[in-house]
């Protein structure tokens, strides 16, 4: 593996990280809400949030250009921990998102309970959505996990994946899902998303884009995950990292990438598209 090296953006403070991280999500909105590419018929619904409009592209159907740029929507992929608290911070009092127009995809999530702790889905729930509908601001379409099927993470990572092919086009006509936008953390032990270092099985997965994990090392065990081909195949992938814990796992992913760690991977299967976003403690071992 050569050594691709991403933009990276550090600030001495957290605050600092938050405000840049949404200045970056909203230009990524702004690009995919204007354009002139058209989007892909989005004819799914979710069990939170307002019901989209299938016939959002259609001209045939009489739709004007500047209909289908209105009725455009942005897909973005969100994992879970610390990233939650960042976006809740840098994007909650803005005035310049466009909420009602997102749809909102989970990188992972683990095979627990919305009201667990340790639900992606109910961590975003409480820190961001139950935020927005109190402020009387536009939701967004969120896709989450099936509940019910908890029991099963196979079925689940299956069924999770129809939702990705229902909010993308049919597979068939799509090869890979593509999210505007991909936001990620990293962990001290170096997984992003739910693909662990040492878990070749899935982070060599090139057809699923779901994908079931059954006995992660930390955290609750079972999971699913999207996969390093998702990820790598957005318009911008983007990992917000901050705290000094994280400062060892950032010097071998930005300096050994020969190890292979999955964001080392993602930096370069996604070369060009990769930004980072850190504090300086993060960085304190690292020379770039």
């Amino acid at each position: 593996m050569t050594t691709t090296v991403p933009k990276i953006y550090s600030f001495a403070e957290f605050a600092g990280v938050a405000d840049a991280v949404a200045d970056h999500v909203v230009a990524a909105q702004n690009q995919a809400l204007t354009n002139s590419i058209p989007s892909s018929t989005h004819n799914s619904s979710s069990s939170t949030g307002q019901t989209p409009n299938a016939s959002s592209t259609n001209l045939k159907n009489g739709k004007s250009k500047k209909e289908k740029v209105v009725n455009k929507r942005f897909k973005i992929a969100i994992s879970g921990g610390s990233l939650i608290g960042v976006l809740s911070q840098g994007l909650l009092e803005r005035d310049d998102v466009q909420w009602g127009k997102w749809d909102v995809y989970f990188a992972d999530e683990r095979l627990v309970p919305f009201d667990d702790e340790n639900s992606n889905y109910g961590n975003a729930k409480r820190q961001i959505f139950d935020k927005l509908e109190a402020m009387g601001k536009e939701m967004p379409q969120i896709y989450h996990i099936d509940e019910s099927l908890l029991d099963d993470a196979q079925e689940l990572a299956d069924d999770y994946e129809k939702t990705l092919i229902k909010g993308f086009a049919n597979k068939d006509s799509v090869r890979l899902p593509l999210f505007d936008l991909f936001l990620l953390g990293c962990a001290p032990d170096g997984h992003i998303a739910s693909i662990f270092p040492n878990d070749h099985a899935v982070l060599r997965e090139k057809l699923a884009w779901v994908v079931p994990v059954e006995n992660a090392p930390s955290g609750p065990k079972r999971r699913i995950t999207l996969t390093v081909p998702v990820i790598c195949h957005s318009h911008r992938v983007t990992f917000v990292v901050e705290g000094a814990v994280k400062a060892s796992i950032v010097k071998v992913i930005m300096e050994r990438p020969e190890k292979g760690l999955p964001a080392s991977v993602v930096n370069e299967l996604a070369a060009g598209r990769v930004t980072w976003f850190v504090d300086k403690a993060a960085l304190t071992e690292t020379y770039l």
